[in-house]
């Protein structure tokens, strides 16, 4: 089974039954400063889970682009990807446990759609602790549905238990489904134990406490369902594959990079492992590049991890013997292959090709002065009897010129020295905490949180962008929005610096409305009836057919899903900070509400 089959026949089974087919959302989470890209198929539904309805009803269906980036030094084995599609079914206050399992069980078995043996499929569930009990209802389903108690594996929190990632919030247990691959494990082999033995196709999760501040766990009046497959995985166990590398998602891009550069894919395990990150780093950042809020590389952000991608990736290309550009080769293959589910990145593919030659014609330039700086530094490093390089001189290289650690030690060993590593991770997380950029982050959900100074700077917003669009003109558009309860940060389309009278009045405007005390209000329709009515749907995303379109009295109609205020008037004087380039062709605004 291809991808491109599995997609269509997880939505085909949920739409037949009764579930909504909804659209996948942009890699770049709106509205949340807790984490740099959408990590999770349910991380766009968030706010649902939370309780706002959606206008799509409740029981959906959708396909997710994804991207984690706390490993991405692990990309290159056999199974770790930085890019992935999620596949994943919600129910909102609708089903739960004994359907959702049902559901899956079918799904998984049926020979009309997955047909895996049920002799094959092995299943974990919460074990409990002190705080919450086991999950013996999820146990009974699968039981009732032939699955042996021998394969009914109770495990721990850390194993089956989803959030919150915070300090409050709804969390419940989950119940994940394994393969048995067939191949000899360890002693302790079980689901769970990375022994390569079970591989986990599909995660259940049981929205049914909410924990409080004071630790405790309360159950919810509303339980909710949400669940992921990913894709990669998932077409590598059903073909019967060993790696994810070696399905139709990969095949074309590493046969790009063998007729490039002359290796030979399986042959050799370091040339494998280059060819494997080349491979994911270019689908990543095409995906990235060809998303629709335009990410372009920089020093921060989700720039930063662009950059840090495309850049890896010529290191490795540099490694298989490739000194000239290559990158916009597999790129193409990438846009080409995803053409159909993904038809954004085609719409962009000028972008993507122009973004990715510009940064990886920067990076072979940044190789060179970086080994001349090298060179100039050298006498000095070689009087050094302990032929050691000091890692803060190391990553002085990598942070000011943009040298890669691996390439200093490739040189270093080329004249018989090292380099003090854990000097250069202590000078690297200094960095880190300065700049407060961690590429581990990780998912805690919606906004920054859903406080009342979160919601009325979302609000504050919509103000914003339109005002804008009334000083500066119709092209702009936004690019992007970051909230914290200190804080907005708005970028937009547009080719210059502001003057101070543009933002004088910007913020002049902006006020007004506040001094108004607009009603915020909210109604669903149709995309096309929304557009007819004049609401602006941003960043040209794939919307789902039924959209929330927000309006702040007269001025302001926007299609959006985050929280509101009710009146304008709760919003309090709007106070720009700052006015900055994001990147070209996009400013940056930094505002406050104040009271």
């Amino acid at each position: 089974m291809t991808a491109n089959e599995l997609r269509s026949k997880y939505i085909d089974f949920f739409v037949a039954h009764d579930h909504v087919e909804i659209s996948g959302q942009s890699l770049i989470p709106e509205n949340d400063p807790t984490v740099l890209f959408t990590t999770a198929g349910m991380h766009p539904l968030v706010p649902y889970i939370l309780g706002e309805p959606h206008p799509a009803g409740q029981r959906l269906v959708n396909y997710q682009k994804c991207i984690r980036t706390g490993d991405i030094e692990d990309v290159g084995d056999s199974s770790h990807l930085t890019f992935f599609e999620m596949l994943g079914n919600w129910s909102l206050g609708d089903y739960f446990k004994e359907e959702a399992i049902r559901m899956s069980f079918e799904f998984l078995t049926s020979s009309r759609w997955l047909g895996i043996s049920p002799d094959k499929l092995s299943v974990t569930v919460f074990a409990g602790d002190d705080d919450v009990p086991p999950d013996h209802e999820s146990a009974a389903v699968w039981q009732a549905l032939g699955i042996p108690q021998s394969r009914i594996y109770y495990l721990p929190r850390k194993d089956n238990w989803w959030g919150p990632a915070g300090a409050t919030g709804p969390c419940g247990p989950d119940s994940e489904m394994f393969i048995d691959t067939g191949i000899e494990g360890t002693p302790d082999s079980r689901p769970g134990v990375s022994d390569g033995k079970y591989m986990e196709v599909w995660n259940d999760v049981f929205m049914q406490y909410n924990k409080q501040a004071d630790g405790s766990f309360v159950p919810l009046q509303r339980t909710c369902v949400d669940t992921g497959m990913g894709i990669e995985r998932t077409i590598a166990i059903l073909q019967g594959r060993t790696s994810v590398y070696e399905t139709e998602v990969f095949t074309p891009i590493i046969a790009c990079i063998e007729g490039l550069t002359g290796a030979r894919y399986g042959k050799d395990p370091e040339t494998d492992r280059s060819i494997r990150i080349v491979s994911d780093h270019v689908r990543t950042a095409t995906f990235i590049l060809g998303d629709e809020k335009g990410v372009s590389p920089s020093n921060v952000g989700q720039g930063y991890i662009l950059r840090r991608l495309i850049r890896r990736a010529v290191r490795h290309g540099r490694k298989l013997g490739l000194s000239r550009e290559f990158l916009c080769d597999p790129a193409q293959i990438v846009i080409d292959m995803y053409r159909d589910p993904h038809p954004v990145l085609q719409q962009n593919r000028e972008r993507v090709l122009d973004e990715m030659r510009g940064e990886e014609d920067r990076f072979w330039t940044t190789l060179q002065k970086g080994e001349h700086e090298f060179e100039k530094l050298l006498p000095n490093l070689l009087k050094n009897p302990e032929r050691t390089i000091p890692g803060r001189l190391a990553f002085r290289l990598y942070d000011t010129f943009g040298f890669p650690l691996e390439i200093t030690e490739e040189l270093a060993s080329e004249h018989g020295m090292t380099v003090d590593r854990p000097g250069f991770d202590d000078a690297f997380r200094k960095h880190q905490e300065k700049s407060k950029l961690d590429s581990n982050q990780t998912f805690k959900g919606g906004l920054a949180d859903d406080s009342d100074v979160t919601t009325r700077l979302h609000t504050a917003t919509h103000l914003l962008h339109r005002a804008l669009r009334e000083v500066l003109g119709d092209h702009v558009a936004q690019k992007g929005s970051n909230i914290t309860q200190e804080r907005l940060r708005f970028d937009f389309s547009h080719p210059e610096k502001m003057s101070p009278a543009e933002l004088e009045r910007v913020e002049q405007i902006v006020n007004q409305q506040i001094e108004r005390d607009l009603p915020v209000s909210f109604t669903t329709m149709r995309l096309d009836e929304a557009r007819d009515a004049g609401a602006m749907a941003l960043f040209g995303n794939k919307y789902d057919e039924v959209v929330k379109v927000y309006s702040i009295g007269d001025f302001s109609k926007e299609v959006c899903g985050g929280p509101h205020v009710e009146h304008t008037g709760q919003l309090g004087r709007f106070r720009i900070l700052k006015e900055q380039s994001s990147s070209q062709g996009v400013r940056r605004i930094k505002a406050v509400l104040e009271s």
